[in-house]
């Protein structure tokens, strides 16, 4: 359960909340503000995470949600091949990699149910957005099958929404509507208002996924997947990314709503999970 600034509206003195309920930074303001006692109930309800070393999903249920992700800007051929190596065996859902590899990760998982994904206006997302939609539709060209897009989270922060949103559409016209497109909006350095917001225009720009962190600036949060999940229900799915790097976080994410996982720590995963 998450606790935002939605549910403070008629409280006066104090809310009771479950004890492994997830407040909101701007809940926890906003209580403060307003002399809001938070009071967390002693009986767990519904659990949002995994206890410590007992992931309660199978190696194949959460390798067929990874993106199995290298990067790096040092990363070589013969990386992207170990990646693509990994990812067939594993059976991951894709492979994400920077621009210059798409077309040999895409040579490296031919004929097998591995789709190649690549990022565009990674990791700052302030590019043209005609500069966007070109590079998308490279990506394209060489293979790619899934599309990780930056947005402008300047614009969003400034509150010119239409451009926010006009950024994303004009990438979905490029690539068109049959390969997925992924929008990473930074969730963490957002406040709950702008993640809900940027979750929204991403859905209504047509894209497949909300993403919720390159991992460069900022690192994954149940809480904001919750937010997402609660905010925007199925109209979008979620991927979460950035610092899950373990089983217990993996599913953490997954039990927090995620649809899709990504991360460089794949293989780590999925020997925690039993794989070997």
């Amino acid at each position: 359960m998450v606790i935002t600034v939605a549910d403070l509206k008629g409280v006066s003195d104090r809310l009771l909340v479950p004890i492994n309920a997830i407040i909101t930074p701007s809940a926890h303001d906003r209580a403060a503000q307003s002399g809001i006692t938070i009071i967390r109930e002693q009986r767990v309800t519904a659990p949002l995470t995994v206890k410590p070393g007992r992931p309660t999903r199978t190696v194949t249920s959460v390798a067929r949600v990874i993106d199995h992700t290298n990067l790096s800007p040092l990363a070589t051929r013969d990386d992207i091949a170990s990646l693509c190596g990994e990812a067939r065996d594993y059976r991951f859902a894709s492979v994400c990699v920077s621009p210059p590899h798409v077309s040999g990760a895409a040579s490296d998982t031919r004929g097998t149910d591995v789709a190649v994904c690549s990022v565009v206006a990674f990791p700052l997302g302030a590019h043209d957005s005609q500069l966007k939609a070109s590079e998308a539709l490279e990506c394209v060209k060489s293979g790619a099958l899934e599309i990780d897009m930056v947005a402008n989270s300047g614009l969003l922060h400034s509150g010119e929404f239409r451009a926010y949103y006009d950024d994303i559409a004009l990438v979905r016209r490029a690539i068109g509507r049959e390969i997925k497109l992924k929008v990473i909006i930074e969730a963490p350095l957002l406040d709950d208002c702008d993640i809900v917001r940027a979750g929204v225009l991403v859905a209504e720009a047509g894209a497949d996924f909300v993403k919720t962190s390159t991992g460069v600036y900022s690192q994954a949060r149940t809480a904001d997947v919750h937010l997402l999940k609660r905010a925007l229900g199925s109209r979008v799915q979620i991927k979460a990314a950035g610092g899950i790097r373990d089983a217990q976080s993996a599913c953490a994410m997954l039990d927090a709503g995620a649809d899709r996982l990504g991360t460089s720590s794949s293989i780590a995963i999925m020997w925690e999970l039993g794989a070997r």
